[in-house]
Order: C-alpha cells, then sequence, then structure tokens
C-alpha cells in the first residue's frame, strides 16, 4: 500500500487508475463506507462493492454515472481536478492499442454493469457468502468454431452460516441469444431462479444445494451451460473477484475445427493488457488444450487461439 502524498502524486502521474484511487484511498484513511457517504452527500450513488472493484481493478467507471461518481470521488479524497478520469481515458485508449482481436473492452464493462444490476435484483451479495476452494472447468468448442458449452465442478467453503445457493454466471460470444442458452444442474444442486440480458448475453443462474450450509464447510457441486448461439469464438476468459483456490480450465475443439495456436494469459482488470503469454499445445487424441493456476488471485485467466 502508498502511505504518503509523494507516492500519491506519483501514482496519480503514472497511473493505472486502480492503484491511483487505492493509494488516495490509503493516504486518505478513507474506508470505503465512509466515502459512500460522503458520495450520497453530494447526490451520487454507488455501491461499496462497485468501489471496492474500482480499486481493486476488477472492474473500471465507464458508464456516464460511474464516471459521474469519479468526478465526486476526486473532491472527496481532495485530488486535483480530472486526475483520476484522465487515467481512465490514458488507461482505455493504451489497451485498445494493445488488445489483439477479442471481447472489446467496451462489452466487458457493459457486461460487469449487467452482472452487478442481475445479481442485486437476485437480493444477493456479490460473494454469495462463499470462497471458491477449486474448479475445474471444461469448455467445448463445436464444428461451427462456436462455444458449444461448458461444465464445471466447484468446490466451495461457507464463510457465514446459512448459505445455500451459488450464483453461476455464463457471459456468451458477441451474438449470443441468452434466452436460448440452457442450464443444468448435474451434481448436488438443483437450478433456481434465472436471469439473462439480450444485449450482452449474460445469464445469471441461482443453483440451490441440498443443505445449508455453515461456516467453514465445504460444498461440492456441478453445473453446466449449453450454449450454441453465437458465432466463432476466439477465447474463453474467467474473470475472479476475489482470491481462491485452484482453478483449472480445458477447452476442447471439434476435430473439423482444430485452431493452429492456442495461447494462455493473464490480465489484472479487463482494461489491462495482457501478460504472462505461454503457448499451448493441442493434444492429438483428445484436441484439448488446458491450463492450472494453482492460487487464483482477482483477476482474469484466460486461453485464446487462432484459426488462421
Amino acid at each position: 500500500m502508498l502511505h504518503t502524498d509523494a507516492d500519491l502524486a506519483q501514482v496519480l502521474h503514472t497511473g493505472p487508475f486502480h492503484l491511483a484511487l487505492r493509494a488516495a484511498l490509503s493516504v486518505r484513511g478513507l474506508p470505503l463506507q465512509r466515502v459512500q457517504h460522503h458520495l450520497a452527500g453530494r447526490g451520487v450513488k454507488v455501491g461499496v462493492t462497485s468501489l471496492s472493484y474500482w480499486q481493486q481493478g476488477a472492474r473500471r467507471p465507464q458508464r456516464a454515472e460511474s464516471l459521474r461518481a469519479v468526478r465526486a470521488l476526486e473532491e472527496v479524497l481532495g485530488l486535483p481536478e480530472r486526475s483520476l478520469l484522465r487515467l481512465l481515458d490514458d488507461g482505455e485508449r493504451g489497451a485498445e492499442a494493445e488488445r489483439p482481436a477479442a471481447r472489446s473492452y467496451r462489452s466487458l464493462v457493459e457486461a460487469s454493469g449487467v452482472v452487478e444490476r442481475l445479481i442485486t435484483d437476485l437480493e444477493s451479495p456479490v460473494d454469495g457468502g462463499l470462497h471458491t476452494v477449486g474448479h475445474h472447468e471444461r469448455v467445448r468448442i463445436g464444428a461451427a468454431r462456436e462455444l458449444l458449452g461448458r461444465d464445471s465442478q466447484q468446490v466451495v467453503r461457507a464463510h457465514r452460516d446459512g448459505v445455500d445457493r451459488y450464483l453461476a454466471i455464463h457471459h456468451g460470444d458477441p451474438g449470443c441469444d441468452p434466452s436460448r442458452v440452457e442450464v443444468h444442474a448435474t451434481e448436488n444442486c438443483r437450478t433456481g431462479r434465472v436471469r439473462w440480458d439480450a444485449g450482452t448475453g449474460v445469464l445469471i443462474a441461482e443453483l440451490l444445494f441440498d443443505a445449508r450450509l455453515r461456516a467453514g464447510e465445504t460444498y461440492l457441486f456441478g453445473y453446466g451451460f449449453e450454449d450454441g448461439t453465437a458465432g466463432p469464438s476466439s477465447e474463453y476468459v474467467r474473470g475472479f473477484s476475489f482470491a481462491g483456490g485452484q482453478y483449472v480450465l480445458q477447452v476442447r475443439f471439434d476435430e473439423h475445427a482444430l485452431p493452429v495456436r492456442c495461447r494462455q494469459f493473464t490480465q489484472t482488470s479487463a482494461g489491462s493488457a495482457r501478460s504472462g503469454r505461454g503457448d499451448l499445445t493441442l493434444s492429438g487424441r483428445h484436441r484439448t488444450v488446458h491450463l492450472v493456476e494453482q492460487g487464483v488471485r482477482p483477476g482474469i485467466l484466460g486461453i485464446d487461439w487462432g484459426w488462421a
């Protein structure tokens, strides 16, 4: 953490946005709940969860009301005018220049906003009272290069009493029709409420456990999404808002649609450049590639591939 005015001045000059915001909060000694209260006094409503995501780099303010909140944050934190907004402008231009052909930063930000709205509609906290201990995810790419579906087996641990459900999020490729995406509860759970947003291809499914958990208890369950409603897919990404346990991602390709290259990557946030790139070798018999992360941190992990 940064604790001096000199440190803050430096990071306000160099960025990125989330580090500058985190430094300002640290130097001013303001907890997020207090910041939210000050913003509300200026007629600006923003959730503590959103503020937390902004300082972690898990999300970036993009919508008009979010940018208005950033302007108010500059006042609350006693920062020079446009010092935070400038970092958002610079960050987006730099990210677009470095990013390979994939989902745009804007589409990811819009999807993040939709996820937050749908979670609020389901009246659930973002973390759901659970920490992920392990998650094994299998993605299937079809003969038309489309995302056919994905299956997950997940182990979670409750950090409060009474937790009995999990919210699973599916973000389809551009053109996805979430109203046609099927949700399957395959092991130790059943499907509850389902919400989606047609514009972003986001779907959230409530998975109801067979028991209420006590704090510290673990639970294993399985589920999947059948998609196949969008065009050709070129990547699969998984965002993590919180630190967790092991994550394994496997992508399987149809024998009639084999990519010419596959690579894994990481990102600290949707707006940052991709790093940690490494070539992945497609297994001949089973036509799969995979990555393993022993202890996930907030950010993004993924695999992308090319057809030519």
